[in-house]
């Protein structure tokens, strides 16, 4: 891809609303966390997300929802709805800054699961990448020095729920479109959530309303964003755009709860996403 600096500029701002898309629903998890429980909240953004695609189908064409692979969709869905479930339930009890950190190993894992699932190559850089990753783990969780909170591991069983979910995107992106995989999403993990939502089911509260549109909103426009930040620019461009989640979202939980970050976690994030980014640089000239 020829690169402009209006290219650039494009990606950077779209990439800026991914950023705050994710951040906005990890604050509304948050907040709504006191007043709902996580499976209830998830529905409701299932539906709030279903009626936002379903209108986007419409206006594009309702003919790219033909369903070709509902086997692959349904364990995409379930991976997908459990690692959701983990990563909502993280952010309302462990510090935003430090889910974050623990969910850039989702690359890694994804690296390790397409090597035996779709059968490509473990090569030098990207089982540099994977130690990379388990050290900067280590360094955060620090194990032996003090007591790891028993969350930081769902984290990371998220973490391996969203890399299943990359590889299953993998299968289905060939030849169906960014909004088909989203309907699906949506729509299945909606059924899924029915019956344990309203077995817990309580009347959202008012205050509650302005966050659960938030984060049925945000979990559709991060994707887009990133969609159309990849359309200008290269993933090597785009990616280390990403990674800085990390500092603001660190920023926003201090700002907003109190919240601090030692240098662990910084040191170890830093060592994940080195890995990340000489796993992206490798395969783009690979491609290239």
């Amino acid at each position: 891809m020829g690169l402009t600096g209006s290219h650039i500029v494009g990606a950077g701002l779209w990439m800026l609303g991914a950023l705050v898309s994710f951040i906005a629903m990890a604050v509304g998890g948050r907040e709504l966390a006191a007043d709902l429980p996580v499976i209830q909240y998830m529905f409701i953004r299932s539906l709030i997300g279903l009626i936002i695609v379903a209108l986007v189908c419409w206006r594009s064409g309702v003919g790219q929802l033909r369903l070709r692979y509902p086997g692959i969709h349904f364990c995409r869905n379930l991976f997908h709805f459990g690692a959701q479930y983990g990563w909502f339930f993280a952010v309302s009890v462990i510090p935003l800054a430090e889910v974050f950190a623990i969910e850039f190993t989702t690359p890694i894992w994804t690296a390790m699961i397409a090597t035996f699932a779709l059968g490509e190559r473990l090569t030098r850089t990207r089982i540099t990448t994977i130690l990379l990753g388990f050290t900067g783990i280590l360094i955060i969780l620090r194990p032996g020095l003090e007591a790891i909170d028993p969350v930081a591991f769902i984290v990371l069983a998220a973490a391996v729920g969203f890399s299943t979910t990359h590889v299953f995107t993998k299968k289905l992106s060939r030849d169906q479109s960014s909004l088909n995989i989203l309907f699906y999403m949506v729509g299945m993990q909606a059924v899924f959530g029915l019956v344990p939502a309203l077995m817990v089911w309580q009347t959202p509260p008012l205050a509650s309303w302005p966050w659960l549109i938030t984060i049925g909103i945000a979990a559709f426009t991060a994707h887009y964003c990133i969609a159309q930040a990849m359309k200008l620019a290269d993933a090597t461009v785009v990616a280390p755009m990403d990674f800085m989640r990390l500092p603001l979202v660190a920023l926003v939980g201090f700002l907003l709860y109190n919240e601090q970050v030692d240098l662990a976690l910084f040191l170890g994030a830093g060592l994940i996403l080195t890995g990340n980014l000489m796993n992206i640089r490798k395969e783009h000239r690979r491609t290239a």
